[in-house]
């Protein structure tokens, strides 16, 4: 499958989270985004929840930098 992350860039909170975490499968990115999410933005670990962050996943690395 190759190298895929979740970038909290893309999200906006009033914190202006710069996160991005990468891994090599699905289900250990998901279950990382999950617990960063739960723990430093609050939201609570649900089916649907989970779904909605799978949804927001890219292949590759993450940028260095986000795109105005």
């Amino acid at each position: 499958m190759g190298r895929i992350y979740i970038d909290c860039r893309e999200f906006p909170s009033e914190m202006n989270c710069t996160v991005a975490i990468a891994a090599d499968n699905e289900r250990e990115l998901v279950d990382a985004a999950v617990q960063h999410a739960v723990a430093v933005h609050g939201h609570h670990d649900t089916p649907e929840f989970r779904s909605e962050i799978a949804k927001a996943i890219h292949k590759g690395n993450p940028p260095a930098s986000r795109a105005a």
